[in-house]
């Protein structure tokens, strides 16, 4: 394996410095923390203006960079905070990235869902994926970093992609309402940014999103007819579904998964007092300090430091989240509440460890009995983590065809297939030099964390 690892990371150094998207380095500081960086913090009076609404605009201040520290080259990148709302229709602001490739089409934006799945502040998109940045230990951004793979694929195609820190300045992952306002209200933000950006404002939108990703991408889906009707969005991709979060968290508790929970059970305490209280007066306390540790880490550390733990024995009384008030607050998170107007692309792997492919069966049956427009890909062996590259090809040309207007079949199709890197389409959508990327990073997420430092 680690042989394999390190022929791995000799191609990937190849690739990146004779293939990828290098631009001239540049020399910065160490980029501040969101907790710390005035740009972070709302103007006064923000309450006042309507949702989508920018607050304050500035270049990102940093180089966007990808594995080995390699500049993303692109013609213009910058941060927007904007007026959204929390799970409770509250005002509250967000930031998103916006992300102009070289050749671009400004006629067509992505809004892209990064997979954050971490309840520090200091996670967020926007941050983990300058040069420099601070964020400790570093390789919890890994899965962020991953992901930027993705975004650079769909730069190569001239898409403009917006990417927003749909958990808010807090870091309140799980609040999935507030993720989907969020996205659609950097969607309504990045069209507003004509004046700085060129995008246009009648510009295609189409949303993308895996695993964590899809939840906050899934949810603006229904939200939108109600909450941002005015917005025509072409349609959405969504990937490693997790449309149930109780399932969620009996398949992760003692897996390898296990550090999904304490960051959802954290984050979840940004917008609920009950879940606070669980966690301020019922945490055993020699257990505290270390539960406490998503609240400064990102993804992949907490992935590591729970790894194959019961989450739930951290606490005095091990059942407390099977309580009506914590089963009210992980119902209302989970998706399905409303039908969503958009057409939809769906690929979810019936080896899924994660969430199991019987809750997006049901998603999608529900969808479907209610008039939505839905083709379902059913992956027949990857896991969780493998179908995010595995199935970014055929995304990525579901998205391609939204882009260019091409008609798609009205109700409900339901397909399986085995989904591969190896496939023809997935070297002509993602290249080369991208798969080699990503295929690098995979082989050091499976070594462990010693491999993922860079």
């Amino acid at each position: 394996m680690v042989i394999f690892s390190t022929l791995w990371f000799g191609l990937l150094f190849f690739i990146v410095t004779t293939q990828a998207l290098p631009s001239p380095f540049n020399f910065y500081g160490p980029a501040p923390l969101p907790s710390e960086d005035p740009f972070y913090k709302p103007p006064q009076g923000y309450e006042c203006f309507e949702p989508g609404t920018i607050l304050k605009q500035r270049k990102v201040p940093s180089p966007i960079v990808t594995l080995g520290k390699i500049p993303v080259r692109l013609s213009g990148a910058y941060h927007v905070m904007y007026r959204t709302s929390d799970n409770f229709r509250n005002a509250t602001v967000a930031v998103t990235t916006i992300l102009i490739p070289e050749k671009p089409d400004y006629n067509k934006l992505l809004s892209f869902q990064v997979a954050e799945d971490a309840s520090s502040p200091n996670c967020g998109v926007s941050y983990a994926i300058q040069r420099d940045h601070q964020t400790k230990p570093e390789y919890g951004t890994i899965i962020t970093r991953a992901e930027l793979f993705l975004i650079i694929a769909a730069l190569k195609n001239g898409w403009v992609v917006t990417a927003p820190d749909f958990e808010g300045l807090e870091g309140s992952w799980l609040a999935n309402y507030r993720a989907g306002y969020a996205v659609l209200d950097a969607i309504r933000a990045t069209l507003a940014s004509h004046c700085f950006t060129g995008i246009a404002q009648d510009a295609v939108v189409t949303m993308w999103g895996y695993s964590g990703g899809s939840l906050a991408s899934g949810f603006a889906a229904e939200l939108q007819p109600c909450y941002a009707p005015e917005l025509k969005i072409a349609g959405a991709a969504l990937g490693g579904t997790v449309p149930n979060i109780t399932t969620v968290v009996h398949a992760t508790n003692k897996s390898m998964w296990a550090g999904l929970l304490p960051a959802g059970i954290y984050g979840w305490s940004r917008d609920y007092p009950s879940v606070e209280t669980a966690i301020n007066v019922m945490l055993k306390p020699e257990r505290r300090k270390e539960f406490l540790k998503v609240a400064d880490q990102c993804f992949a550390a907490n992935l590591v430091d729970f790894a194959f733990d019961d989450i739930f024995a951290y606490f005095k009384d091990p059942n407390i989240f099977d309580r009506p008030e914590y089963v009210k607050v992980v119902d209302e998170n989970s998706m399905g509440k409303s039908i969503p107007r958009i057409p939809l692309f769906v690929y979810k792997s019936k080896e899924d460890e994660v969430s199991p492919v019987e809750d997006t069966d049901d998603l999608i049956k529900y969808y479907c009995d209610n008039g939505a427009n839905v083709h379902y890909n059913r992956d027949l062996k990857a896991g969780h983590l493998l179908l995010a590259l595995s199935g970014a090809p055929s995304a990525m040309n579901w998205l391609a065809d939204r882009f260019e207007g091409k008609s798609v079949s009205t109700g409900c199709r339901v397909t399986e297939e085995l989904m591969s890197l190896a496939d023809p389409q997935a070297y002509r959508v993602l290249g080369l030099a991208l798969i080699g990327e990503l295929l690098a990073l995979l082989g050091k997420i499976i070594l462990g964390p010693t491999s993922l430092a860079w």
